[in-house]
């Protein structure tokens, strides 16, 4: 792996994406830094056993921060040339952010694109893949999905390497696929 890189992992629930990252970053040669950007609500047994379950994979020199919204500023922060920055994942974030309106949902998301380009070390993003079932019936959940969606392309537009993790397996769509001519906001 490139001392400098930016890396997506994205795939649809339980199907072994966060698992692929952390290997990935293990296997970066780097001191890691692992950004979880959900929040743990002490009354959601379910949340905390899948957090749980992601603690425990982690190699205990990995260092963790909990960053559930301010995202660009840790990036920048402690983005280093011998660091490889694990953010997982990219759903959860935005979910902490959905009551932010449209103006400033697009400030958000074009610092957190910009802060991207000038990022030293390796970068591995971990995003759900949620547009793949029905649309949502209710206007949060859709705004959810396009957002997240919109989010995926964009970094993935950007990223060194963009992988997908389904029924099992690794795709490595950077070799496989061809990238689509960037026709969302070609430059934030």
């Amino acid at each position: 792996m490139d001392k400098q890189s930016l890396i997506l992992v994205t795939g649809p629930a339980r199907s072994g994406k966060s698992e692929w990252a952390e290997n990935l970053a293990q296997k970066s040669g780097q001191s890691v830094i692992y950004i979880a950007t959900s929040t743990v609500d002490p009354e959601d047994v379910d949340w905390q056993n899948r957090v749980q379950q992601h603690q425990c994979r982690r190699p205990a020199n990995w260092q963790t921060l909990a960053v559930p919204i301010q995202l660009t500023e840790a990036l920048q922060t402690c983005s280093r040339s011998d660091t490889c920055l694990l953010i997982d994942s990219l759903g959860t974030w935005l979910a902490n952010l959905l009551d932010q309106d449209e103006v400033t949902w697009e400030k958000t998301l074009t610092l957190l694109i910009n802060s991207l380009k000038h990022l030293p070390g390796t970068v591995i993003f971990v995003a759900e893949e949620t547009g793949w079932g029905v649309v949502p019936a209710y206007p949060i959940g859709r705004v959810f999905r396009d957002r997240l969606g919109t989010l995926t392309r964009q970094i993935g537009s950007m990223a060194d390497i963009v992988y997908l993790v389904t029924g099992g397996h690794v795709l490595n769509l950077s070799q496989l696929g061809s990238p689509l001519i960037n026709s969302i906001k070609p430059d934030l």
